[in-house]
């Protein structure tokens, strides 16, 4: 009998894809393969409108050894036999409804995802967006947020290293909440999450199960909310104390030849866990939902097999092996069972004691529709590229001290000590450049070599512009490791956009993809993992196209990396790339929308440019020709040397510095492939001929000195003002 409109909203599944399951099937699914097919073919776990766009990006290098998509988290070579393992996932719908929670259960499943594939996990990131501070509410989101990523992260003892945030009107109501992990591995000790060998035992290990997260995959995160709808229920509830078992106990049982594969509880709970490891195993399997251990009494076998109570794993356990693996859990105090097996004929039946109640291929949950749509460039999205910058007034002339003491407290430029000061960033010992620089840097211990790693995307440059927006995404996160002395390995991104059946979001998110695909091309940086989160709507308004970029790097020797901070008195200034003073740079920049209260025009990249900047930056740092780089990204040039003073408190003085054009776009334009380095005057002309070698511009700024920031004629202000603007810019608004 068919279902109503209700119910499959419930899972949400369109009436056109239900009836693709009748036809598949042969039949009306039971209760249990509805609801199973409703997670599976979601956006979350299916991929409905993006798998096909995501194809473009490129993914293979000699470091790459998984394909994206083939395992829980992306795996790149650093030699000496080790590996880093890498994510970074959503959970912004949660987060919206429940603050603290939502943030917290974001950061324990990409660390499950890290530590179900062998690697222990040693590095935090984020990357969060919110509505205006001067909200209540928003106020309450940010709180609860930062103080679930704190309480998380700082009970497992890994070390939050940095990340980004920034504020806009289109989050008050969907903030994001992207969380990223960075685990290290033998290479010979990898985990597979396949469930494969016929006979195999599949075990549950970890916490209860309870009515928790129901429809999180289906229903959070695959539609936009609505005002009536009450989904609290939908939102997990952690514990970061069992998690921290299940990674010292998971590691263990790595180490042995008891498994077959190993798989986290994330969203969709048992159903994506077994299902998709079967698909991955080629294989099938059978599981009695009796056999789960429950915290609340009277669950379904629906609720059973949705849940996303978390801190649970699934095990393929070895035939005859299962004693061995029980005893090392019970070790470490941790529930285990064995709730089924590993079959060989591809069939997914679940069982409560002897009524069956779901059977079909494993190959039908997991072959969701895939959509491509033909949509045109909106005709909005022309009318703000087209907006000429230069019809703004330039009042920059008269006031460019008090426009630099306003951007530098601006929430989205000031400093973002009150959150980082929040996690524990060192534990562990491995920490060498802590956050506020441009990427944070990890050593490896045993080698001389260091990890440097990093979160970037400016939603606002998508906004106008989405495929320009696609590329600078890329390449500033790639400008950051640069900036550090890391050669830049490989990246995972979260794709965060609004409702894909919507022309103008489905716009965005292709070409958004296309200008990611493009940059990842030229600068050589493999996609090795990702996750794409749709439906960032509320009331119909959608979230800025918001492509988040985590990149990692490698730095051979330690003991060569670099930090953004001017280091010494009599130290030259010189400007790396592009030294034009382009008008209109200052399009979608945080001073037009802060000063004139617009986000519109193009922004400015030289992908060629940055290219060739990027490898003379990675060279001189190499060659020990600078002393210290900083990325120009948001508030411009103006900006960058403030926070290149203030990281050691040293100031900086140009008698000469002449911009052409507007001098608002010469200081607080955005123009992109700009890095500023400081130099010892000995090595000056070393570097000025490695700059032409690669044909780019090294235009001297000035001399490090003094406790003043002095662009003469222009800007005369004192590093203890500019530093009480920028320190307590974010934190006045708390």
């Amino acid at each position: 009998m068919p279902v109503s409109k209700e119910i499959l909203d419930e899972v949400a599944l369109s009436e056109e894809e239900y009836q693709l399951i009748v036809e598949r099937l042969g039949r009306e699914p039971t209760e249990v393969e509805l609801g199973m097919f409703g997670s599976l073919w979601s956006e979350h776990c299916g991929y409905k409108h993006s798998k096909a766009l995501l194809k473009q990006l490129p993914s293979k290098s000699k470091r790459v050894l998984v394909k994206p998509g083939e395992e829980n988290a992306g795996v790149v070579d650093i030699g000496d036999g080790l590996v880093l393992v890498m994510k970074i996932e959503s959970h912004n719908h949660p987060s919206a409804i429940e603050p603290y929670q939502g943030a917290a259960t974001g950061v324990g499943g990409i660390v499950r995802d890290i530590f179900t594939m062998g690697a222990r996990p040693i590095a935090l990131m984020n990357s969060l967006r919110f509505g205006p501070l001067t909200d209540p509410h928003n106020r309450y989101l940010f709180g609860g947020v930062v103080g679930g990523i704190a309480g998380y992260g700082n009970c497992l003892g890994i070390p939050d290293v940095g990340g980004e945030i920034y504020f806009a009107d289109c989050y008050s109501d969907n903030p994001l909440v992207n969380a990223f992990c960075l685990g290290i591995a033998r290479a010979d000790k990898l985990v597979k999450a396949r469930a494969y060998g016929e006979g195999n035992l599949l075990m549950l290990v970890g916490a209860d199960t309870g009515r928790d997260g129901l429809h999180g995959a289906s229903g959070l995160a695959s539609r936009t909310f609505e005002e009536e709808r009450e989904l609290r229920s939908a939102v997990q509830v952690g514990n970061p104390f069992l998690e921290k078992l299940l990674i010292e106990a998971c590691l263990s049982l790595a180490e042995t030849d008891w498994i077959a594969g190993m798989q986290d509880l994330g969203a969709a709970g048992l159903t994506s866990s077994a299902v998709e490891s079967a698909s991955r195993g080629g294989g099938g399997i059978e599981i009695d939902v009796l056999k789960v251990p429950r915290r609340e009494k009277g669950m379904t076998p629906y609720e059973v097999m949705l849940s996303e109570s978390q801190e649970r794993m699934l095990v393929v356990v070895k035939k005859g092996y299962e004693g061995k693996v029980k005893a090392l859990f019970d070790r470490w105090e941790l529930r285990s069972d064995i709730i089924g097996r590993v079959t060989g004929d591809g069939i997914a039946r679940i069982r409560e004691g002897k009524k069956m109640v779901a059977e079909a291929p494993v190959s039908l949950f997991t072959s969701s529709p895939v959509y491509r749509r033909r949509v045109k460039k909106p005709e909005w999205l022309n009318k703000l590229q087209e907006f000429d910058v230069t019809s703004v007034p330039d009042l920059v002339r008269k006031n460019a001290n008090s426009t630099l003491l306003r951007l530098l407290a601006s929430p989205n430029i000031a400093s973002k000590r009150c959150i980082y000061r929040q996690y524990d960033h060192q534990v562990g010992d491995n920490s060498v450049v802590l956050p506020g620089s441009d990427a944070a840097v990890l050593r490896i211990k045993g080698t001389k070599k260091a990890i440097s790693l990093t979160t970037d995307g400016n939603a606002r440059y998508c906004y106008v512009n989405p495929y320009l927006g696609g590329i600078i995404a890329v390449a500033e996160a790639a400008r950051n490791l640069a900036c550090s002395g890391a050669q830049p390995l490989a990246l995972t991104n979260c794709l965060n956009f609004g409702n894909p059946e919507k022309d103008d979001v489905y716009y965005q998110l292709k070409e958004c993809i296309a200008g990611m695909a493009r940059a990842c091309r030229e600068l050589k940086i493999p996609v090795i993992s990702g996750n794409v989160s749709l439906y960032n709507e509320t009331k119909g308004e959608a979230i800025y196209p918001t492509p988040v970029v985590g990149m990692v790097g490698l730095i051979e020797d330690v003991a060569k990396h670099c930090t953004s901070g001017f280091n010494n008195e009599g130290d030259l200034v010189f400007l790396l790339g592009d030294s034009q003073t382009v008008d209109s740079s200052i399009g979608s920049s945080e001073y037009l929308e802060l000063i004139h209260g617009t986000t519109k025009g193009n922004p400015y990249l030289d992908l060629e440019m940055e290219i060739r900047l990027q490898h003379c930056c990675l060279e001189a740092i190499g060659r020990g020709l600078i002393r210290s780089a900083h990325d120009c990204s948001d508030g411009g040039l103006g900006v960058a040397l403030v926070e290149s003073c203030l990281a050691n408190g040293l100031g900086f003085i140009s008698d000469d510095w002449q911009p052409e054009g507007r001098l608002d776009a010469a200081l607080f334009g955005e123009a992109q492939s700009r890095i500023i380095v400081s130099v010892a005057p000995k090595f000056v002309w070393k570097l000025e001929s490695l700059a032409a070698r690669h044909h780019i511009a090294a235009t001297k700024l000035g001399i490090v000195g003094g406790k003043r920031l002095i662009l003469k004629g222009y800007i005369n202000s004192s590093l203890k003002q500019l530093g009480e603007a920028w320190r307590d810019g974010l934190e006045r608004l708390l």
